[in-house]
């Protein structure tokens, strides 16, 4: 990879700043828990695995920041610190996995003194980033066997390097089977409204290669009857037991057209994206945002001023629509219910 989504360097958490691409590519630091936070909840970082490291190194900067004599006092403001993160973003899951690791680690050590206990916190952090960058490889690697020699690839969304540590999901199965030296190309749709197909998926891509065509959302139907698509490929922020999944919103159109073409809609996520405490998407949470983001573009407004929006950021398709779903441990399919809690729930 070209560049790196987010990394642990001096003492500082290090994003690329993805609100800026792909005009400018610019680094941002943060020496502090709450600007991570806030880079977090400013889209400065986005796509659930990425958001999952950037919570478990904003928890080691936040612990490096505690003064306390007494561990009571220590573990009482790292809970603080972990609640300012889970306040940030409510749908992907990878935030709550990873604020729970970190809380998890520092409970097992509280027997070390302070200092140590903050230096476990910083090496699980890495650790953190350093495994997403193993799993999404692994989900490469499997996913790259549905994809066929010649096929054409839909994606919606980043779920690519700069949704993770620097890999990818949905992203990481289509640079597998361009690695493989399959002859693909990719559809990426646009992704209103923060535009993160355009503005992202496109970039990675031509980055590395891999060519790549960009269309509206409202187009991917379109190429679909005419029988343009071979398959998509999608990431996701949570999935249910029962496999329904949350993923960026436009993505449910786009597996009900891909059920009514008949062509093979896949997800590609870690096992750290499944929430086995939720029966179905139906209980899935999701994050409404600001309506400035329908009704401006760039800063300048698209709709009339006092018009009402709805902005939800994120919808969930129903495992009846989904082939497949790709994951470090291989590719769920047939009774989706049945082989989560096989795989995930060990």
């Amino acid at each position: 990879m070209s560049f790196r989504t987010i990394e642990w360097r001096d003492n500082k958490v290090v994003m690329l700043d993805q609100t800026k691409l792909p005009g400018e590519e610019v680094y941002n630091e943060y020496s502090d828990f709450k600007s991570v936070a806030e880079a977090i909840r400013g889209m400065v970082i986005r796509g659930a695995p990425a958001i999952g490291v950037a919570a478990a190194m904003g928890i080691a900067l936040g612990a490096r920041e505690i003064i306390a004599d007494t561990h009571e006092s220590f573990f009482q403001q790292l809970s603080n610190i972990c609640d300012v993160m889970a306040a940030t973003r409510p749908t992907a899951v990878n935030l709550f996995w990873a604020i729970e690791r970190m809380k998890r680690v520092a409970e097992a050590n509280r027997g070390r003194d302070l200092n140590g206990i903050r230096e476990i916190l910083r090496l699980e952090a890495i650790a953190v980033e350093e495994e997403d960058l193993r799993i999404c490889r692994a989900i490469g690697a499997n996913g790259a066997a549905v994809i066929r020699e010649g096929s054409t690839v839909l994606t919606h969304c980043n779920a690519g390097g700069l949704a993770t540590a620097g890999y990818g999901t949905a992203l990481g199965v289509i640079r597998a089977a361009h690695d493989q030296g399959k002859n693909i190309r990719v559809f990426a749709d646009e992704t209103r409204p923060w535009l993160q197909g355009a503005r992202l998926t496109v970039w990675e891509l031509m980055k590395d290669n891999i060519p790549v065509t960009l269309i509206t959302d409202s187009m991917a139907g379109y190429f679909m009857k005419k029988g343009e698509i071979s398959c998509c490929v999608v990431g996701a922020d949570r999935i249910a037991a029962n496999g329904d999944t949350a993923n960026k919103i436009g993505t449910y159109s786009v597996a009900v057209l891909a059920k009514e073409n008949k062509i093979p809609f896949y997800v590609a996520a870690p096992l750290s994206t499944f929430d086995l405490s939720l029966e179905s998407g139906e209980a899935i949470p999701i994050e409404e945002r600001h309506a400035r983001e329908v009704s401006h573009l760039a800063g300048f407004s698209v709709a009339p001023v006092g018009v009402k929006v709805c902005n939800p950021a994120f919808d969930v398709t129903p495992a009846r629509y989904i082939t497949g779903i790709i994951t470090e441990k291989g590719v769920l399919s047939g009774d989706f219910r049945r082989r989560i809690s096989e795989v995930v729930g060990k």
